[in-house]
Parts: C-alpha cells; structure tokens; sequence
C-alpha cells in the first residue's frame, strides 16, 4: 500500500516537472501578405502572420521561431534552411517581415513557425505552408507580347494560339506567368490551368496590368507537351460605359506567356510567348461583359491544347511591342467559381416563357447540359426579378443583352458555360432547349473575389437576418475584382461612393484587406494630377469627382488600417490622401468647398407627390463640407501613424477652418442648419462639425425628424451609413434599433419582406403595390444600403478594435442590448483569431458570452448597473482572478480580459 502511494507521488511529481513543456498554444494558420499558400509575391521582404489558438485562458505569444526552405522534406527536418530567425522574443504575430536573403523569381518557398507562451512553453511547429514568388520586375520577363494572326477587327471571335515543347528530364518545379491584354484561359495537354476566372482582372490597364502566377508542375509530362490559349475581349477590348463603347483600351488581344522550368537536377530552362506559336480561330464567336457570350461547339478543334494536334491549317502569330514595366503580379484574392445553385422552380410565365427561379440573386453564370443535333441553338437570358403579373423582366438592364446562345455539335451531351463574361441574376429565360426542361442540366455557379470569410451576424428577428445574409450575397456579387455598383446592366463600374460607404461593413463580412489594396492603387494611378478622384476606378468614364465619392481616397486607407493594421497599405495610399484634400484646398474659397459636380445625398427619400414637401433633400454644399472636414481629419490621424508631424501640424489648423467656414455659412446661431434632413444632421455630428454646445439641439433636431416620417429613415447613400451610429453614439440607441427593426417602406427591412435575396439599389425597388421603381437606375444588386452592417458588427453586438490600436490586437467590445430582441451574436475572424460578441435574454437574465484570441487583450464593457449583479462561470466578478475589474460608466461595468472564451450572468 505504502508503495502504491510513492509511486503516485512520484508520477504525480513527474507530471507536475514535465507539465512546462506541453504545448499550451497551437499555431493554426498562417499567411503571407495576408494570403495563405499565395502564389505571385512580388515583394523582396514579405511580410508573414500566424494565428494562434489554445483552450487556456489569458494566453500570449512571448516568442516566436520561422524558418523557411525549398524544400519540404529539409523544412521539417530542420536543415539547408535558406531562413531561420531562431527564438526571437517578440509578441508580434501579425505582420512579421521576412528579413532573409534575396527571394528569387518564380522560386517555391515552405515556411513554418513556432511560438512561446508567456510560461515559455513552445509550440509544436506549424504545419507548413508556402508561397511561390513572381517575376519581380520586367526585367526578369523573356516572353514577347504575342497576337493572333487570324484576328479581324471587325469580327469578335476569340482566337486561340498553342505551341509544342518537350521536357528532356524530371520536372522539379514549373511556374507558369500569364497575362493578356483581353482575358485569357489557358490550358497545358488538354488540362485547364489553374481555376480562376476572368484573368488578368480589371486594372487601371494602361498603367497597371496583371499577371497571374500558376504551380503548373503536375501538368507537364517528361517529353511532349502543348500549351494552348484562348483569348476574349474581356473589360480590356469590350463594351463599357455609359451608351457603352467597345476598346477602352485597345483595339488588339495579345498574349504574354513564361513559364519558369526547374528540373531535378538544379538546371532550369523558359517556355515563353515567341514567334514559335500559332493561332486560330475558335468557337467562341463573342463574349461581351454586358451582352454575354455566343459559343458554337461545331468549331472546336478536338486536342487542339494536347501534343500531336495537327495545326497545318493554323496560321502564325505576329510579334506586339507592348510594354512589360506595367505589369504587376496579382495582389488581391482572384476570382474564382463559388457556390452552386439548382433551380427551385420551373415556370411558365403569364407571357408563356419558359423561366426557371434558382431563388437567390447572385453573379456568375449557368451551366448547361444538353443533347441534340448540330445546329441546335439555346438561347439562355438573365433577369433579377419578375414583374408584378410574373413575367420576365429586363427593361432595367438598359442595353445589356445579358444572354448567352450555345450551338450544338450533336452526337451525345454537350456542356456549356460562358468563359469572358458574368451575369447578375436570380431568374434564366431559356428559348429553343432541344428536350424537356429539367432541373437537373442547369447548375447556376457564383463568381467573386475568393475572399476569406470573416464575419457572421445573427439575432432572434429572422428579418435581421436575411438582411445580413443580403448584404453579404450583394457583396459577393459585386467585388468581382473590382468594388462594382452593381453586376447586371450596362454599367457594373468602380463607383468610388458606393465602395467608401459599404467599406466597414465590407471588411467585417469578409477579408478585404488585398482587395481594397489592389482598388486603391488603381485609384492612385487614375488620380488626376491636381488630385481630383474619378467617380470610378478604372476610370472609363473621366468624370472627375463629387464629395462623399472622391473621399473614398481618404476613407477606404483608413478603414483597412483600422480593421487590419495594415501600415503598409496606410503607406501607400499616403500620398493619394494627401493629393485629395490638396484638391479640395485648392478649390475651396474661403475655406467653403462649393463643387461644381456633386450627386449629393444619393437616392435619399422621395415621394412620387412631394407637394407637401416631404423629400429629404439635403444642401449639396453642406454634404460637400462636412466631406471636406472628414477627409481632412483621416489624412491628419494617417500623418499621425506616419509621423509625419509637420503635416499633421498644418491640417490641424486647416481643420479648424473648414468648421469655422462651416458654422458661418451652414448653422444659424441657435444652431438649426440650412437643411434640415437626417442626413445634414448625421454628417455634423459624425463628423464633429458642431461645437459640442450644439450638438444636443442637433440630436434632438434628428431625433424629431425621424418621429415626424413616422419613426422611418430618409437618407441616401451618404447619410445612411452613419444614421444608427450617430443615434447610438448620443443616446438614442432605441431609436436605432427601430430604425434597423422597421418593415414598412423606407427602410431596410423592406426589401426583404418583398423576397429580395440582395441589397436594393433603391429603397422602394419594387413598390408596395409591386410595380417596379424607373427602368433607367433600378438595380436589386446594389450593396450600399447594406452599410448598416458594420452597426449591427460594431454596436449591436459591440464589436471594435480598441481606439488607440488597430488590427484587433486590443480589443473593445461594448454591446448596446435591447429588449426588442432576445439574442445578438458575431463572430469576426481578425488575424489573430476568431472573436466573438452574444448577449442573451434567458429566464430574467443576460447572458452575456465573448471569446478572445489568443495573444490579444480586450476591454469589455458588460451591460449591468452593479459589479455586484455579475457572475462568470459561477463566480463573483469581485473575487475573479481572470480578470481584472476597471470600474463602473454609463450602465457598464468595464473588465480586461486575456484569450479565452466567458460567460457573464447579469441579475436584472
């Protein structure tokens, strides 16, 4: 017996000396310049993240270990390392900067890393990942622009080009880059490379072009190989516009094509685009971003991308001087196929069209099987929405066909999807089906920006909650590349105001870090020299620039900065700010910024029969200066993150001038504003235009407003972002949550209770009565009404980055609760881990849950009257020694907290 309790002593002591050495923290996911397994990185010292997770409480990061090889099989065991920082006492997890030798072109690289807790515990490795450089400059590019031989202006069919290589020995590794002026897909025998779509993307062409950077090692044999390319119109050479145009930017397809072979035995040898290739003409006979694409399966050349097609017929490329020091690697996340939808219903229209109902409005195209003969024609047109007797409706898509025709081959079933263009849809028209219609043979797929989803919002009003499943399906089909308007008529442009006011809550639902990155350097280079912004970016339009649409040059940086903490992209878009407020500086007089284009408070409220004076129109001047005074604030709080002190000295005192102006010519002394709206209120308080003696009247001036529409909102696209903000921030959070509640017509639940699956453009897209607003602007894939997500995020469930720090790594969570629902709860995904916000109202109590990640700290403001009403897990919050008690303000008592997961009960 006496020795039974030794040695469960002893291992009771064995347990307790090796206890140190049991990981506590695990790492869980790792990024390069905010992407995982990227390929393309252009930049000599990327900059590397980790996210850690652990089951313990109050955990950090002390240290961290990287390494790095070429290999994989020495990257796990620790040897020929081309990088290794070795233990580097740090709690930096989150933009870590590469500092090894020069990174060579096109070269894989496979990195792990390993952290120490704050008890010096150390992790296990990561499991590794990589990353696969690009081509680091033109210098490095070999290849020749190359274009069709065969192509005839005046017709539109994309020509296709091939060539046949052979590969004398063991492939290591093959990295292909591949870029056009047009879009391309290419293929290597017979096999698709990669699976992103409508490559290169939409950039600001002429200046900044991309290419794409592709593993192609598992396609290439030893011994005979073929590449084969097909080439479309794409934004580059089709329509665009207003009245749309064709050739924005040139009038000729062309191919830039290299491919970076490394073999087994360390030599390495260039497949690129040379006067060796050859073109052709394929079945694709236009493809049109606006009209959609006529394919004719009669016309494909069987294995025309495989070793030994014969291509006698085929005729030669011709060589292009096109430049190569604009092109940039891709920076921000491709496009690529989403989710899949079958069709709920089959119709027969009133009008006897054959329709079919996939029951959410999404971005993409369909795909179609079919049998029949040769010729067989199907015609396939895309619509949102039904009119109000159930027929097909597309008089709001202006010229835009939006349709689709395949003709058939024969001879067994036949495969169609589009491969240049997209379309906005909920509903297909399909004319001449050879064979009965049937669900099973159209497969309708999404196309975004494959964006990390970061966000989740719901609560106990299933209303709310389709609306955040509309906001988040509005922005994926509008950020395809670039931040569009919307996805289904002759526009789907760079609205500059739509992207800033849909920023915040774009970057809660989904990682937008590259995205907004990307967008903001075009901006930059389609900046005008006197630093006016155009409406959209790429600029097709050169309409230079309105108030609340040009400050997304000064809105957008700030809002990545703040929600990722991304300096680097503050950096860069640095000067951009800067250059617009110097605009507008330059074409203020006395301090007054009175511009000569301006779309004001866009599409805020408007009874048909306004003779009662019942539009919310608000002074466009006034919008203008209270634009004017915010985007001089952001570029003073960037200059501050910078250092860069003289400058923030200097706007300083601009500021203070701009309100001075502003309170001279917009306010009388007893503070009533010129306009009276929601809006003009709601900019001058979030903008902190009125002196805060003022600022009461004002909020109760706002307040009467919205009682006198019957508790109803009637801001547009400039004001409605920050209505619940301002009500929250001044006391009124009651009267949000009624706004955001509300069912009846204006409001953003409205569309809903009339079976939108997206954000309207309009409030009143269809009508009460189910008529249909004007045919001219009536998107229903419109995101910018869904800016009263990032309130829902950041109020409702209180979810902030700390005011002081941003990127999440101090934390602040402050819910505003309601008895008007019984649950709210958030999750977001920050670079550190998966935080989380849910209050509940259970048998008298609030619940109260948050989980925080690991290595980060957060201030919680717990909504309760007393200290001495909490409880968490059981325990007094007086005596809790998780956690360290602040104090007491405005109904909360305030805690900091370290990682993990809390439950709080809160008596009432």
């Amino acid at each position: 017996m006496l020795s039974g309790i030794k040695k469960s002593l002893f291992l009771f002591a064995a347990l307790l000396f090796f206890m140190p050495a049991i990981a506590q923290v695990e790492v869980t996911q790792l990024y390069v310049e905010n992407k995982i397994n990227p390929t393309g990185i252009d930049v000599l010292y990327p900059r590397l993240s980790w996210t850690l997770e652990s089951s313990k409480r109050n955990m950090r990061q002390s240290a961290f270990d990287i390494r790095v090889s070429e290999s994989l099989e020495s990257l796990q065991k620790g040897v020929d390392l081309i990088f290794s920082t070795g233990k580097i006492p740090s709690d930096q997890s989150v933009f870590v900067q590469f500092t090894g030798n020069t990174l060579k072109p096109g070269r894989k690289y496979y990195w792990q890393v390993r952290v120490w807790d704050q008890n010096d515990r150390a992790s296990k490795w990561s499991t590794p990942n990589y990353w696969i450089m690009g081509l680091m400059g033109p210098q490095h590019w070999q290849a020749k622009w190359i274009e069709a031989g065969v192509q005839d202006r005046s017709s539109r069919q994309s020509p296709i080009m091939r060539k046949e290589f052979a590969l004398q020995k063991p492939v290591r590794l093959a990295v292909a880059f591949v870029t056009a002026r047009g879009m391309y897909e290419a293929e290597i025998n017979g096999k698709r490379v990669g699976d992103l779509y409508l490559t290169p993307g939409w950039t600001s062409y002429n200046k900044r072009l991309q290419y794409q950077t592709f593993d192609v090692t598992d396609l290439l044999n030893e011994g005979k190989n073929a590449i084969g390319v097909t080439l479309g119109d794409g934004w580059y050479r089709g329509k665009l516009g207003f009245n749309p145009k064709p050739d924005n930017y040139g009038k000729e397809l062309a191919l830039l094509f290299q491919m970076q072979v490394i073999y087994t035995d360390g030599t390495t040898e260039q497949i690129i685009s040379d006067g060796s290739w050859l073109s052709s003409r394929g079945p694709i006979l236009s493809s049109e971003i606006y009209d959609g694409e006529q394919y004719d399966a009669r016309l494909e050349q069987e294995g025309w991308s495989k070793p030994g097609f014969v291509d006698v017929d085929w005729a030669a490329i011709r060589l292009a001087n096109y430049p190569v020091i604009n092109l940039v690697t891709t920076e921000n996340e491709p496009i690529r196929k989403q989710e899949k939808f079958s069709p709920v219903k089959i119709l027969t229209t009133p009008k006897g069209e054959k329709v079919l109902d996939f029951g959410q409005n999404l971005v993409g195209w369909v795909q179609v099987k079919a049998t029949g003969k040769a010729g067989d024609q199907i015609r396939i047109q895309h619509a949102e929405v039904l009119d109000k007797e159930g027929n097909f409706y597309t008089a709001n898509l202006r010229t835009a066909k939006q349709t689709n025709s395949y003709i058939l081959k024969g001879g067994g079933e036949e495969i169609f999807e589009p491969h240049f263009c997209f379309q906005g849809f909920r509903y297909i028209k399909v004319e001449a089906y050879p064979g009965e219609l049937k669900a099973e043979n159209f497969t309708a797929f999404a196309l975004y920006s494959d964006m990390q989803q970061t966000g989740s919002f719901s609560c106990s009003d299933d209303f709310v909650n389709r609306l955040q499943h509309n906001i988040q399906w509005s922005q994926r089909g509008n950020f395809l590349d670039v931040p569009t308007d919307c996805p289904q008529r002759d526009e789907r442009l760079g609205w500059t105001g739509d992207a800033q006011a849909f920023a915040a809550t774009a970057a809660f639902n989904f990682n937008v870090n590259s995205f907004y990155a990307k967008w903001l350097k075009d901006l930059a280079a389609d900046q005008a020299a006197d630093g006016s912004v155009p409406n959209v970016i790429p600029n097709i339009l050169d309409e230079q620039c309105s108030p609340g649409w040009g400050d997304v040059a000064t809105i957008a940086p700030w809002v990545m900065y703040r929600t990722y903490g991304d300096k680097v992209l503050l950096e860069n878009q640095y000067e951009s700010m800067k250059k617009w407020v110097k605009y507008i500086q330059n074409s203020a007089q006395n301090n007054l910024w009175k511009p000569k284009q301006s779309f004001g408070d866009w599409l805020f409220y408007r009874p048909e029969d306004d003779n009662s004076g019942r539009a919310a129109a608000t002074d466009k001047d006034l919008i203008a200066q209270c634009f004017y005074a915010h985007s001089t604030q952001l570029l003073i709080n960037a200059a501050k993150v910078l250092e860069k002190n003289y400058e923030v000295s200097y706007f300083d005192s601009l500021l203070t001038h701009i309100k001075d102006a502003f309170l001279h010519e917009y306010v009388t002394p007893a503070g009533r504003m010129v306009s009276g709206t929601q809006t003009a209120y709601v900019l001058a308080l979030q903008f902190d235009m009125l002196p805060e003696a003022m600022r009461a009247d004002a909020v109760e001036r706002l307040v009467q407003n919205i009682h006198d529409y019957g508790d109803h909102l009637t801001t547009g696209f400039l004001g409605t972002p920050y209505l619940c903000h301002v009500l929250s921030r001044f006391g009124h959070s009651d009267l949000a949550y009624q706004l955001l509640l509300e069912k009846s017509y204006p409001s953003w639940l409205y569309p809903v209770t009339m079976g939108a699956t997206t954000i309207w453009e309009r409030w009143d897209g269809i009508k009460p009565d189910g008529t249909l607003q004007t045919p001219g602007m009536n998107s229903f894939n419109h995101y910018a009404y869904g800016a009263i997500g990032e309130w829902m995020y950041g109020v409702a469930a209180g979810i902030q980055s700390a005011p002081e720090v941003p990127g999440f790594k101090e934390i602040q969570i402050k819910p505003v609760v309601t008895r008007r629902l019984n649950f709210v709860e958030a999750e977001f995904q920050t670079y550190y881990g998966k935080l989380v916000s849910h209050w509940q109202w259970e048998q008298g109590q609030l619940l109260f849950q948050v989980s925080i990640p690991v290595n980060t700290s957060a201030r919680v403001f717990i909504p309760a009257q007393s200290v001495d009403q909490i409880r968490e897990d059981g325990r007094a919050l007086r005596s809790h020694r998780d956690l360290e008690l602040i104090g007491q303000v405005d109904g909360y008592v305030e805690v900091m907290l370290g990682s993990g997961d809390y439950e709080f009960q809160i008596s009432r």
